[in-house]
């Protein structure tokens, strides 16, 4: 029974998720592109392999140690969305390349140096998507001449195969209005095709795959002509940050933190027994607190010890000692890397218990 779940705990309504998984997959059959769910936001070969059922043609992940997880669960395509570099991971790169359809990102010579060398002491090419900063300002080089010129020099090296240009939108979560997030998806979608373009026009490399990322974007749908794959990753549950966006609503939401007060100090200030190290200190985008109480008119944990949530109680809610709360958190993905387990339940009961197979799995 729900009731006996004990506290802090994740906590997923299974019927919620299957159904954000199902409408993401539609997006994208309608929009004509594949999709490739970045499994960052849960890092559960469970819930990946429902992600691939309901027509995911691959996976992302950000780190080796995700890949090789869900490489020993059955799973093989995969796109480590991150830079390699250094002689241990090349080597572990080597191991899983050999045996799966393994892609990697990049944008350097640097890096795409050892991948080369990989690829060459396996006998085979590796697929690489250049990264192009389409406005984040995190990594890749920008879009048009300066990616133009770092593919010209990756297309001398053996070996490797210059498969895609990927870039993700994380800005969007900055933006003031939907009309500023639709905008920004265009530009992430145009600036890749455009250079696909020049690339093609001035060096004959033929660039087949054209992807974005981020699920505000994703969510958006307003797909620009020749992009050909997405990775949405928070979409599978939700949280208050795309609450605050007004892509989604409570009910979309599919992990909450359930939590106990444990104390009532004074009239107006509540504790809980989430803290900083079950809740993350996230912040939300346009909203205080470090996370939104469903059901409680706009109600957020205010501030955050290690253990402890303190909740200031406004005039007309009260909590009592023994209750328990359900928090929607501001950011899902680092939420659930602190946690072992996620109890999936549907209809009011326990149905199964999901292990977050790659929790900690950071290098």
């Amino acid at each position: 029974m729900v009731e006996n779940i004990d506290t802090p705990a994740l906590v997923v309504d299974l019927d919620k998720m299957d159904n954000n998984i199902r409408v993401m997959s539609e997006n994208a059959r309608q929009a004509g592109i594949t999709l490739r769910p970045h499994i960052k936001t849960h890092k559960s070969v469970t819930i990946a392999l429902k992600q691939l059922l309901a027509g995911a043609d691959g996976i992302t992940v950000a780190k080796l140690g995700e890949a090789e997880v869900m490489h020993q669960n059955g799973i093989h395509d995969i796109f480590i969305a991150y830079p390699i570099i250094g002689a241990e991971k090349l080597t572990r790169l080597k191991k899983l390349a050999e045996r799966a359809d393994i892609k990697v990102s990049l944008d350097s010579v640097e890096v795409a140096g050892g991948i080369s060398t990989v690829a060459a002491s396996i006998g085979k090419k590796i697929k690489v998507y250049i990264e192009v900063d389409t406005g984040l300002g995190r990594v890749g080089k920008k879009y048009g001449e300066e990616t133009l010129c770092l593919v010209e020099e990756i297309a001398k090296l053996p070996n490797i195969e210059i498969y895609g240009l990927m870039t993700h939108a994380g800005h969007a979560y900055a933006a003031k209005s939907q009309e500023e997030m639709i905008e920004i998806t265009r530009q992430e979608g145009q600036y890749l095709v455009e250079t696909k373009t020049s690339i093609k026009s001035e060096l004959g490399i033929e660039i087949p795959c054209i992807s974005v990322g981020s699920s505000p974007t994703s969510y958006i749908g307003a797909h620009v002509e020749g992009v050909t794959e997405m990775r949405p990753g928070t979409y599978v549950f939700n949280d208050a940050k795309l609450l605050d966006l007004g892509l989604v609503t409570e009910e979309n939401c599919a992990l909450l933190i359930y939590a106990t007060v444990v104390s009532r100090p004074a009239e107006n200030r509540a504790i809980i027994d989430a803290g900083s190290k079950t809740l993350t200190s996230d912040k939300r985008i346009f909203a205080d607190g470090y996370g939104l109480i469903k059901g409680k008119n706009g109600l957020t944990v205010s501030w955050l010890s290690e253990e402890h949530g303190v909740i200031n109680l406004p005039e007309g809610i009260d909590l009592k000692i023994g209750d328990v709360i359900e928090i929607i958190p501001n950011h899902v993905c680092p939420t659930v890397n602190l946690a072992d387990e996620l109890i999936g339940i549907r209809n009011g009961e326990i149905e199964e218990v999901i292990a977050v197979t790659a929790r900690g799995k950071n290098k």
